[in-house]
């Protein structure tokens, strides 16, 4: 830890970035990359079945010269390449898909239908723009071999799966990824925009997105006959209330300084007109960038349900259950500041600085904050990859329409200039990390 303080104290002493900026030519190594983003975008896999995309990445690395491990943390890649002495970079793509069935109608689109671990049969898609990530981490691995005269040190290639459900960078983790491996120096990231227009990036220092706890509440009561409410203690009414309730803690209990989100997503309970049930269940998704509001949220959200399952006449047997689903739990990604800027300033110098834009925190969120949290304290940054065709962002903002989201059946990115843009952005970012 001390000797990460030292190398970020070291870098704000430093020039901002690296005077190398790499002259790529992507014309003939474009189309095979093309080529594999079409195989995976019609190949995809939901979290945790990642297998087929592992050995797909595995055996592209392992062709480039990496020497590779595959399922590490589930399907998760690790490649690694030593050039001489030097700083280690840890570059990171996530792998799985969703259960999306695609409606962009492009002649490319997924039509894989899988049966899920419920049991549905559900389609598959790359919704969030993963394959669009794997096709850039590959053509970034390939031309940094390319152009090892203008680095030292080790290249770290991680495919992560599993990134969806917040699971993959913890089993990752878990299994070693900094104590079997190199221990990264500067871990970095892109993830396609679905705001942004292809061909540009854009990136903010510090907290960028958002922490994520998925939350479950039991409300109980003591049910009955609806024609005779006095003779019961109705949940619906109790989980009502609750609802209610909670949107005073960011209103009221939180500073309004602090960004916070607590959205009631689902509520259940009852079966018929005439029957008051005994139960109603509630499912919470929680946002924060801070840490402390986390914990603020969460014991609100406890103690309000107790206080208004109390002021009911419900007994303590009966106080509803207030579950957080730690296991899925991803921390706020926070972008290094130091390291931010030296990406910013070597992309700027690769594509332009009027293509680098600076953006918002959103309070979506991204496992990948979990990598800048361990207790080796290793900087991270993500930036965002601009996936919107010129065309179709020129005419939403004209028209003030509204364009597909990342999730969204219909999100199809303007692959074609996305991926030589991510290369490019990667690739120098990574140079100028290894050259401080």
């Amino acid at each position: 830890m001390k000797f990460h303080s030292l190398y970020a104290a070291l870098i704000l002493l430093s020039p901002l970035a690296s005077s190398t900026t790499l002259e790529l030519k992507l014309d003939k190594t474009m189309p095979a990359i093309e080529k594999f983003y079409l195989d995976l975008h019609q190949s995809p896999e939901l979290s945790y079945h990642e297998q087929e995309t592992g050995k797909k990445l595995a055996t592209k690395l392992r062709a480039l010269g990496y020497e590779v491990s595959d399922n590490v943390g589930g399907f998760g890649v690790v490649g690694l390449y030593k050039n001489g002495d030097g700083p280690t970079i840890m570059i990171r793509t996530d792998t799985d898909g969703l259960p999306i069935i695609e409606q962009t109608g492009k002649s490319y689109a997924s039509t894989v239908t899988v049966i899920n671990n419920e049991g549905a049969n559900v389609g598959v898609m790359h919704g969030c723009g993963h394959d669009i990530h794997m096709s850039s981490f590959i053509g970034t691995a390939q031309q940094l071999m390319l152009h090892k005269d203008a680095w030292q040190g080790t290249l770290m290639m991680v495919a992560q799966p599993a990134e969806e459900v917040g699971g993959g960078a913890k089993a990752m983790l878990k299994e070693g990824l900094f104590s079997k491996y190199p221990t990264p120096d500067h871990v970095i990231a892109l993830h396609v925009s679905a705001s942004v227009p292809a061909g540009q990036v854009s990136m903010k220092n510090e907290y960028t997105m958002a922490s994520v706890d998925s939350v479950d509440i039991t409300v109980k009561g003591k049910g009955g006959h609806g024609a005779y409410p006095h003779m019961t203690i109705d949940p619906v009414v109790i989980a009502s209330r609750i609802v209610l309730a909670l949107q005073t803690i960011t209103s009221r209990e939180l500073s309004p300084l602090e960004p916070s989100v607590i959205t009631v997503g689902s509520i259940h309970g009852g079966a018929k007109h005439n029957v008051i049930s005994n139960e109603v269940k509630l499912q919470l998704t929680l946002r924060s960038y801070n840490p402390k509001i986390r914990e603020q949220q969460i014991a609100a959200i406890k103690r309000i349900t107790k206080g208004i399952a109390l002021s009911a006449g419900l007994d303590e047997s009966l106080i509803p259950a207030v579950y957080v689903h730690e296991d899925e739990s991803i921390p706020s990604t926070y972008n290094d500041p130091a390291q931010t800027n030296i990406v910013r300033n070597a992309i700027s110098s690769a594509i332009g600085q009027s293509n680098v834009l600076e953006t918002e925190a959103v309070m979506a969120g991204e496992d990948f904050g979990l990598y800048g949290r361990t207790d080796k304290n290793i900087p991270i940054t993500l930036f965002w990859l601009g996936g919107v065709e010129q065309a179709k962002y020129q005419a939403a903002q004209t028209s003030g329409a509204t364009l597909p989201s990342l999730h969204s059946s219909k999100f199809a990115p303007d692959y074609k200039v996305a991926i030589p843009t991510g290369i490019t952005a990667m690739s120098n970012a990574a140079v100028a990390l290894f050259n401080q």
